[in-house]
């Protein structure tokens, strides 16, 4: 099975080069990030006519993730229990759209989108790394009564976990994603039994590059989209790709996609 995250940055602003990137590389299950559409906005028709199935979760034009997926999805969830709400102040609090889990062929994954932070001070950064706690609860819950069955955590992070995850840590002095807490929240996935599983096998390289000042053509990246897999999960991948190409070209994504291949559960 082929399973691959990616932070497509408006999925109707670039269906045509996703489906396409789909195809080639023969991907049967993609998690998708900030897909910035409502359902009935969501370009179904483009993945139906590859053969792909759609399932997603989106409110607005911003955030959203989704599934674009070969293999029948069961046991759908939208969110995660206890998933913290946000909301500007003086203004009602919402439940965003950036977590939806579902089971294929016996592996849960789930397609997220973490909160960016903004800035140390803003609310958004607390936000952040209440979101992210509850997301490890929830999931070392699930560790603790199914750990079994082969569990991935797939998407944008917005955390850059080591100093060589961005092109220079001294440009980050004082900024999020690097900080020591959204580092800690990151590292507390490892201490429940998930691991980077594309990290072994791509030991350095970045998955992020700003449209401003030039970045990627300097390669002045980030490293923050990841697949995090438990044990059962990590044991059957054999191989994994950063696809640092689809930055390339016309109208790409600030994100690239990050692709595992897992062999089959043998019983």
């Amino acid at each position: 099975m082929r399973i691959a995250t990616h932070n497509v940055n408006s999925i109707r602003t670039r269906v045509g080069r996703v489906v396409d990137w789909l195809e080639r590389s023969q991907t049967d299950v993609l998690a998708m990030q900030e897909i910035k559409c409502k359902p009935e906005q969501f370009p179904v028709a483009a993945f139906e006519a590859a053969g792909y199935q759609v399932i997603m979760h989106g409110l607005d034009q911003w955030n959203g993730v989704a599934f674009a997926t070969k293999i029948p999805a069961e046991d759908i969830e939208i969110g995660f229990s206890g998933m913290p709400s946000f909301g500007k102040e003086g203004k009602p609090q919402v439940e965003e759209a950036r977590a939806l889990g579902a089971t294929f062929d016996g592996v849960r994954l789930w397609s997220l989108y973490v909160p960016n932070g903004r800035t140390l001070d803003d609310p958004h950064y607390t936000y952040k790394l209440e979101w992210l706690d509850r997301l490890a609860a929830t999931t070392a819950e699930f560790q603790e009564h199914s750990g079994d069955v082969p569990l991935a955590l797939m998407g944008d992070f917005n955390i850059a976990p080591l100093d060589t995850d961005v092109w220079d840590i001294n440009d980050f002095v004082g900024a999020t994603h690097v900080s020591e807490p959204e580092r800690q929240a990151f590292e507390a996935f490892e201490q429940i039994g998930l691991a980077d599983v594309v990290r072994p096998r791509i030991p350095e390289g970045y998955t992020y590059w700003d449209y401003q000042q030039l970045r990627f053509p300097r390669n002045e990246g980030m490293r923050i989209d990841f697949i995090l897999g438990n044990g059962p999960f990590a044991e059957r991948v054999t191989r994994a790709v950063i696809d640092r190409d689809e930055r390339k070209g016309e109208a790409p994504s600030d994100h690239v996609p990050v692709v595992v291949d897992i062999n089959k559960l043998v019983i």
